[in-house]
């Protein structure tokens, strides 16, 4: 090995920065180069490389979003875009890449290392939509600033004696979703992972006001349907006073939390070691605490498995 590339695919996620770091001063630890690919597999087609060094890299562990700039590329799918993504490399003496990503993402780096450049995937999305790992890159800051921002619209729902449905990101998966709810108080947490009964949440809601409560929050997953939508659904079935709200892109945003920090600095390191160790092909994943690596390809026909116990404890909060 000479140097280590290095990119940021997908959606941004809070500890990308961090990851990378962690790679740029562990291989520079390990007498390697490393170079920093901008705007994803775009600016690898492109060759848009920077050198990276422990100095330029040493602030990143607290900021948010990636300084090495992402976008999507659908192109890199192509076998004649891969092998010129393959020749810059190589014009620039770069014989392994680190991709941080989604699934998406993953893709490119099994092409890569079929053509020869030994590539690691880890998981970098707010989402937490990776099969084999039970967290991504990114999901405890974006859980956190959802959460802390749920707690504020609680204040102003108390005051009104309101109901609020709040969207939260996440696509397809509902762990944001589950996660912040049973951590904000939900009355309801509705993901796409279950299916669920309107009539239900607004017996629970009515049943929350006959006993005094004075307000409502329902937390909404984007991938079942929009805020507004459900609160037309909604109030078919109750008389309340609702709002809907969307967090939105601010659950990307922002300084990492401790754990998206460590955890983050923690895969970094580790995928250094296994491109070390001449393997590629492989995803860095986390479970039980502990770091994983499984091949790519396996990872493309797994799914993902929910904490969806988590919604059955918060039902047993609202009861």
């Amino acid at each position: 090995m000479k140097r280590i590339g290095i990119l940021t695919s997908g959606g941004d996620a809070p500890g990308m920065n961090a990851a990378v770091r962690a790679v740029t001063k562990t291989a520079i630890h390990n007498g390697l180069g490393v170079v920093g690919i901008r705007y994803g597999y775009a600016g690898l087609v492109a060759g848009d490389f920077v050198t990276l060094t422990a100095e330029n890299v040493d602030h990143l562990i607290s900021s948010g979003g990636t300084f090495l700039y992402s976008a999507r590329y659908p192109e890199f799918a192509q076998k004649e875009v891969q092998e010129k993504g393959v020749e810059q490399l190589k014009k620039h003496d770069i014989d392994t890449v680190i991709v941080i990503g989604g699934d998406g993402s993953y893709h490119g780096a099994l092409a890569l290392t079929r053509l020869g450049i030994n590539s690691i995937g880890l998981p970098g999305t707010i989402d937490n939509d990776i099969p084999c790992t039970d967290y991504t890159i990114g999901l405890d800051t974006a859980c956190t600033t959802a959460m802390q921002a749920i707690d504020k619209i609680r204040d102003t729902a108390s005051s009104h004696h309101r109901v609020f449905i709040v969207n939260v990101m996440g696509r397809n998966c509902g762990d944001i979703a589950m996660r912040v709810g049973l951590a904000s108080g939900a009355d309801a947490i509705v993901v796409p992972e279950r299916s669920y009964d309107v009539k239900e949440i607004a017996k629970t809601l009515q049943s929350g006001f006959a006993d005094g409560k004075d307000h409502g929050i329902i937390v909404l997953a984007e991938g079942v349907m929009d805020a507004a939508d459900f609160k037309t659904e909604l109030l078919q079935y109750g008389d309340f006073d609702a709002r809907a709200s969307v967090i939105g892109h601010m659950q990307r945003g922002g300084s990492p939390t401790v754990t998206d920090r460590i955890n983050a600095t923690k895969m970094g390191n580790y995928a250094v070691k296994l491109l070390l160790a001449g393997k590629g092909g492989l995803a860095v994943g986390m479970k039980g605490g502990q770091l994983e690596t499984h091949d790519i390809l396996d990872l493309f026909e797994e799914t993902h498995d929910s904490e969806e116990a988590l919604i059955d404890i918060n039902e047993e909060m609202t009861k």
